[in-house]
């Protein structure tokens, strides 16, 4: 299973990710890039901008992406 197969389904199992998350569950760095190729293969994912505070107390933000929808199979 690819690192982007891997995120497609967590995001099944969960209905959104963050790079936190992606690091922890997937060993995955680059999850904006990953996001990037489900959006090429017609997933629908949204991306929220969360705020909160970093683990030396200043202010920070991240995205959350949510999968929408999932993108309809090709069948010939």
């Amino acid at each position: 299973m690819t690192q982007t197969d891997g995120i497609l389904e967590y995001m099944k199992r969960n209905g959104s990710i963050t790079p936190n998350e992606a690091m922890t569950a997937l060993a995955c760095s680059r999850l904006g890039a990953r996001i990037y190729d489900l959006k090429a293969r017609g997933h629908k994912i949204t991306t929220i901008i969360e705020r909160g505070q970093n683990r030396f107390g200043l202010p920070t933000h991240w995205a959350r992406y949510i999968l929408l929808k999932e993108a309809t199979p090709c069948h010939s």
